[in-house]
């Protein structure tokens, strides 16, 4: 009945619960397992429309790589699987960085993603690297 009181079985690892259990996701306990970037390598799939990204999360939780998934569905000129480089703090749109920056890396054949919706249109984001 009282599970935030339940020991730290998951690798140990040095983050307390702060109170965040209504999360569906273990995404902010990840984040908080993260060092602090300058600078992340991204990826995403910018949708105009809701009903394509939905088309899109159905193809990556099916197993497509993150890369096919947003040649085929993107709607951005980052037509390399949606690759945007290393971008540096500052450099993105403040909802889509925060979404960024709280990712954990991962690999495109087995991509840890968030969604995130900017003036731009719905963004499918990963992050392959941190520095």
């Amino acid at each position: 009945m009282a599970p935030s009181k339940k020991p730290a079985a998951k690798g140990g690892d040095k983050s307390k619960d702060k109170g965040k259990g209504s999360t569906s996701k273990d995404d902010n306990a990840g984040a908080s397992k993260l060092k602090a970037a300058t600078a992340i390598n991204t990826r995403h799939i910018l949708c105009e429309k809701h009903s394509r990204k939905e088309e899109a999360l159905t193809k990556l939780r099916d197993g497509a790589k993150f890369d096919e998934v947003a040649r085929e569905f993107s709607e951005d000129k980052a037509r390399q699987g949606g690759s945007l480089g290393w971008k540096v703090r500052g450099s993105l749109d403040a909802a889509f960085e925060k979404a960024a920056y709280d990712l954990e890396p991962s690999t495109t054949g087995n991509p840890k993603y968030v969604e995130v919706k900017t003036g731009h249109g719905y963004h499918i984001i990963m992050v392959e690297g941190r520095r």
